[in-house]
């Protein structure tokens, strides 16, 4: 024990006798000190808080030893650091004598005498680990507290892990809706906001509320999202960078993201909130939190309003078709109003502008010319938002238990105008009184038309509701802790597109012969009557339904004791069931709306999980070499009902061969299961014969049998994971913590189809060789040919396909990613004042793609689609006195745009954020009026320009790399009290 402490071997029998709460100091303090003690061992922070606070610490050398300390960083009261220090230790501390005298907690897991506003979570679980008091061995954990989303400048947390380096903003997120379908964002019908670590999509990182899994979002499930979630009841964010399937189970490839509650805040804190960026973007935000504590139990109570404005194409000069002003071409649509006409010999003639078409004749057309329209013009960046959520959590001790339950509701809803569904050209014949022939003949024309100028934007509108429950009961026994937990949720999504035109009754109306129901297509501008137009309006809704139970048991303690330390494990059995179901409502064709069901669904799963972790000290020298040593070892077994079993180890090690060094490293295997939809097999499937151009044919086209769908037996995509890294806190340099980790993951069977090149299948045997039989037999032929999926356009006969090409959806492609993350942090106290200097960041060294097991590698760091090669954040900081503020840096790397030919190079983007901050009322001690003042790109820095084209959309910016918001001001209050 250090030689600072004094032993107290009867402290608990003194406490007993003349103890009271630790609470008491607040009338005996001085004002609030200068802290900055990080985590670490616990009786090297003691000490330094007894010489920063001048009070005198008791404790008992067994109850520090082999405990980490919290972080006590800024101006604290001396009961705010000490509280801060113990959290997640087990200990209380009381005041005896004058001096402060460290024992248990009542009891394991119970109440916190914390001060008010901390979060002392007792025998605390990190992500990463099912052991009870400590972290994972091996894995590197990131963890954001309050203070860092207080003083981030972000009113959300969805908004705030964008800023995280190792995320990846491409995939489920409200700026890729109907841009891209990479990464699943084509399955986030509603605007919600997901994660996707590294890059390898949002369904491979795992998303937890409170070590729960939520019920997933998206047409297919594909993420967990974050915009439902109160801020304000938000007490951390513990990033696991590193597979952990293992301990968790699906999804965890790239890592775990657990959003940690305030579940042991006391007090009251209101807050409020405002922000505004050019082109009227407001932003508008209010919150409660109150927290109760007695002396066998406590209550917490949150509430959230958030609004959001709409962020319209047109006040941001990137978001266009038309990308002359920054060198680029003139992609606008050929769809115009007025619009152009397509004669029946194939000549153009532009509609002229300033007529209705009700008197137009063929005089007045421009030959030659095709009328464009920007279709950005109409559209939302961002749509409003508008959400209503609140969180409730409660403890109480009743024997020898400690029951609890939590309860998370959010009702989210937004408008959006978007891009307009599917235009395609309209045929008009003579029959209708606004027909114009170009050339004479009579013949029916194609008009080229934008139904905007009468029917205006296509609009969007839904809503959110999630509810996540959970409870349960644990207790403790030695050394053990047991807990049993229940978890019911579900999310119900519906989102309605409206004032879409109605197919069916727009060509009834182009065929009327009766001008007052007749549609007119050679106008300009709103010319048609508002009844027809009504008559014409159409509309499309989806509805998602998605649900999760689950029951677990779980243990955790001390098998027995090595001369190193105690021997810890980890046990338990999880039981799970998933639903999620998907409907979609057309009212786009024919008399009545038609229901359509997405194929696979409604579907559920039921998942059985064993699982157990051991930790293991190996030598324990302290202060001299070799150090200390700790091997963990971990595995789980999961029995899908759907997809079969899948087992995964994990196998970590951590070694501090001197103190302040530490080297560390983990290897484990981890699996995401197929979606819902992706197990349909046969069912969705199309079977057709296709002419193949084929270089090594005499005739230079082969006959294929195209099999296209959904392939039958579908499994888990599998990973392997390697990381090492050393964590650096040098005793010479106080303040100083420097972290590097070296990642390597293997992706392998990851689900995906290759029919969207099936037409170079045979051009490219070196890529899709393996996908072709190039000898097929003929029973295998007519087996497809007998199938009733069979589409036989062509007419061929069975014995006149020569090959076979599978272009089905099935374990196919592979991804080896490499790369190095940084995480490095100074802070110094100068005079009265502290100084933080910080800088994060993730270095991707490659990112190695095959589409199938035997085809070339292709590395894609770096291009468009993909995550940059390097992410950086960092920050400078100070706090002195009431005052507080920072200057934060993002920089992401340029990057190679291949879609486009010749190749194009993206240049880098780098933004800057001011915060400022001062308690303007108030003692520091819970009660006190902070206002912040926060400026998001500082400089206004617009994104760097991208040719940015997709199937759905033509952008001068990448909304998967960079926000259009541009500079961001906003005003917080929080009062504390």
């Amino acid at each position: 024990m250090d030689k600072n402490f004094i032993v107290a071997l009867l402290a608990s029998a003194c406490v007993a006798a003349t103890g009271h709460s630790v609470a008491a100091l607040a009338q005996e303090q001085g004002a609030p000190q200068a802290y900055d003690i990080s985590p670490q061992p616990l009786g090297a922070a003691l000490v330094e808080y007894a010489r920063i606070a001048g009070r005198e610490v008791i404790a008992d050398a067994d109850l520090v030893e082999g405990k980490t300390s919290g972080s006590a960083r800024g101006r604290l009261a001396a009961t705010t650091a000490l509280s801060r220090l113990l959290a997640g230790t087990g200990l209380e501390a009381k005041v005896v004598d004058g001096a402060l005298v460290l024992r248990p907690e009542r009891a394991a897991n119970s109440p916190s005498a914390a001060a008010a506003g901390t979060n002392a979570d007792s025998a605390i679980i990190v992500t990463g680990t099912r052991i009870r008091g400590g972290g994972p061995v091996g894995s590197p954990v990131t963890t954001i507290d309050r203070e860092q989303l207080d003083r981030s400048g972000r009113a959300t947390l969805a908004d705030f892990v964008q800023t995280i380096p190792q995320n990846y903003s491409g995939g489920p997120g409200e700026a890729t809706v109907g841009t891209t379908a990479r990464s699943n964002a084509n399955t986030n019908l509603n605007f919600g906001a997901g994660i996707n670590l590294r890059g390898l999509g949002s369904a491979s990182t795992l998303t937890l509320f409170d070590g729960s899994r939520p019920p997933m979002a998206g047409a297919w499930g594909a993420f967990a999202d974050l915009s439902l979630i109160p801020s304000t009841a938000v007490d951390r964010v513990e990033v696991l960078i590193d597979g952990a399937s293992a301990i968790y189970g699906s999804d965890a490839v790239a890592g775990v993201v657990n959003i940690r509650f305030r579940n042991r805040f006391e007090g009251y804190e209101t807050r409020l909130r405002a922000g505004t960026a050019d082109g009227d973007f407001g932003e508008y935000q209010a919150s409660q939190i109150v927290g109760f504590g007695w002396a066998t139990g406590r209550l917490v109570v949150a509430g959230e309003y958030y609004r959001r404005d709409n962020l319209p194409a047109t006040k941001r000069r990137f978001v266009s078709e038309d990308l002359r002003a920054f060198g680029g071409p003139d992609l606008r649509s050929s769809f115009a109003t007025p619009g152009t006409i397509i004669a029946a010999d194939g000549r153009v003639f532009a509609i002229p502008r300033g007529q209705d078409g009700s008197s137009l004749t063929s005089a007045d057309l421009v030959e030659g010319q095709v009328n464009r329209a920007d279709a950005q013009r109409l559209v939302d960046i961002l749509p409003s938002q508008k959400s209503l959520s609140f969180y409730a959590s409660a403890e109480q001790e009743v024997g020898p238990f400690t029951l609890f339950a939590r309860g998370l509701y959010a009702d989210r809803r937004y408008r959006v105008n978007q891009r307009r569904f599917g235009p395609v050209p309209v045929t008009v014949t003579s029959n209708n009184p606004y027909y114009v022939d170009p050339i004479g003949t009579g013949e029916p024309v194609t008009v080229l038309w934008d139904p905007s100028g009468d029917f205006g934007p296509e609009g969007g509108r839904g809503s959110v509701r999630a509810l996540n429950l959970s409870g349960g009961a644990r207790a403790t026994a030695g050394s053990w802790n047991f807990e049993i937990v229940g978890g019911y949720g579900r999310q119900r999504e519906r989102g309605d597109d409206v004032n879409i035109i109605h197919f069916t009754r727009r060509t009834e109306a182009l065929a009327s012969s009766d001008p007052s129901t007749a549609l007119n297509v050679f106008g300009d501008g709103a010319v048609n009557d508002a009844a027809l137009v009504d008559r014409l309006r159409g509309g499309f809704i989806s509805r998602i339904r998605s649900s999760v139970w689950s029951v677990a048991l779980r243990a955790d303690g001390t098998l027995f004791e090595l001369p190193a330390g105690a021997v810890k494990m980890a046990v338990g059995g999880e039981v799970r069931h998933e639903r999620l179901d998907y409907q979609a409502v057309y009212d786009l064709f024919g008399t009545a709306p038609v229901v359509q069901q997405l194929p696979g669904l409604p579907g559920k799963r039921r998942v059985g999980a064993l699982y157990g972790e051991l930790v293991v000290p190996v030598f324990d020298a302290e202060d001299s070499f070799p150090g200390a040593l700790q091997i963990s070892v971990a595995g789980r077994i999961e029995d899908y009902s759907d997809v079969g079993k899948a087992r995964n180890p994990k196998v970590g090690l951590r070694w501090t061969p001197l103190p302040g060094l530490a080297l560390r490293a983990s290897y484990g295997r981890s699996f995401r299961a197929p979606f819902f939809n992706e197990l349909v097999g046969a069912g969705n499937a199309t079977y057709q014969p296709v002419y193949l151009p084929d270089p090594m044919s005499p005739t230079g086209q082969t006959l294929a049998l195209a099999l296209l769908g959904f392939r039958p037996g579908l499994g888990p995509e599998k990973a392997t994971s390697w990381t090492a890294g050393i964590d650096f806190e040098p005793r010479l340099i106080p303040g100083l913590r420097l972290s590097t980790t070296w990642f390597h993951i293997a992706y392998r069977d990851r689900i995906a189809s290759a029919s969207y090149d099936i037409f170079n299948f045979l051009e490219r045997r070196d890529i899709y060789g393996e996908l072709v039989d190039e000898t097929p037999d003929l029973a295998t032929i007519e087996a497809y040919f007998a199938d009733p999926n069979l589409n036989n356009p062509l007419g061929v006969a069975a014995g006149d396909i020569q090959v076979i090409a599978d272009g089905r959806t099935f374990n196919l492609s592979q991804v080896t990613l490499r790369g190095i993350d940084l995480d490095a942090s100074y802070r110094q106290p100068v005079g009265h004042a502290i100084i933080t200097v910080s800088l994060s960041g993730s270095r991707l060294l490659d990112i190695d793609q095959r589409v199938t097991a035997s085809a070339p590698i292709v590395d894609v760091v770096g291009t468009l689609g993909n995550p940059v090669k390097l992410r950086l954040r960092g920050r400078l900081g100070f706090e002195a006195g009431p005052f507080d503020g920072g200057l934060s840096v993002q920089h992401s790397s340029g990057y190679r745009n291949a879609t486009v030919m010749p190749a194009e190079r993206v240049k880098s983007w780098t933004t800057f954020d001011l915060q400022l901050g001062a308690r303007v009322a108030g003692n520091g001690e819970g009660r006190d009026v902070r206002l912040a003042f926060s400026v998001n790109n500082l400089f206004d820095r617009d994104p760097p320009y991208v040719q940015f084209r997709t199937a759905s959309s033509v952008l001068g910016y990448d909304p998967e790399q960079a926000s259009a918001i541009g500079r961001q001001f906003a005003l917080q209050a929080i009062v504390r009290w």
